[in-house]
């Protein structure tokens, strides 16, 4: 998703009506594959149809749009009118990302269904990443220099405590959110950048 704030930090993410604030109801909307990706289409490649998300999709325009019905009652897509002519009915983001509560209010929720709804979510959300790395990774070659130089993987092993880690997220975010509008959409040699933050704790046994 793009882009996914997972996390409860409530700067610079909390007054931004661009973000969609992910409760346990809405949840339960998105938590399937195919919703998941939809929703990654129209927020990197813009207004869509049905058949026409099914085609760059590889899935059948009925179960496209089937599952574009479910997001807008769930309010992450909505009916793009300036578009539509006849029949023809255009979809559109309702928003350009996405922000989930801590993992906690939904790992540990009381409803089995939010807990499980959670998981496919992260998943597909980690799968995801993955897909785009591996498709930067196969592509690279054919990207100017400048931008391979720009290019960037890297691990950083840290002992922190639950708090502190909270508090290394949140700069991040910080630091990512400072650098959002700074360059026009005309702006030449620019590009879409993608970012993945992963923060997890690992056992040392």
């Amino acid at each position: 998703m793009a882009p996914n704030e997972p996390a409860d930090r409530t700067s610079p993410y909390a007054d931004d009506p661009e973000l969609h604030h992910v409760d346990a109801r809405t949840l339960r909307g998105l938590a399937h594959p195919l919703r998941i990706r939809l929703l990654n289409a129209l927020r990197e490649f813009g207004p869509a149809t049905a058949s026409g998300l099914a085609d760059r999709l590889g899935e059948s325009s009925g179960a496209t749009s089937y599952h574009l019905r479910q997001l807008a009652a769930y309010g992450f897509v909505e009916d793009d009118p300036e578009r539509g002519k006849g029949r023809e009915r255009w979809w559109k983001a309702a928003h350009t990302g996405t922000v989930f509560g801590a993992a906690a209010d939904f790992t540990h929720h009381a409803d089995p269904e939010v807990r499980g709804a959670i998981g496919v979510v992260l998943h597909e959300v980690a799968t995801t990443h993955a897909q785009e790395l591996n498709t930067w990774l196969g592509t690279m070659h054919e990207w100017p220099d400048e931008w391979q130089r720009a290019m960037d993987i890297s691990d950083f092993k840290l002992r922190l405590t639950p708090e502190l880690a909270l508090e290394l997220v949140g700069k991040l975010h910080e630091v990512m959110s400072s650098y959002r509008g700074r360059v026009p959409d005309d702006t030449e040699g620019a590009g879409v950048v993608r970012t993945h933050l992963h923060m997890f704790p690992r056992s040392t046994d």
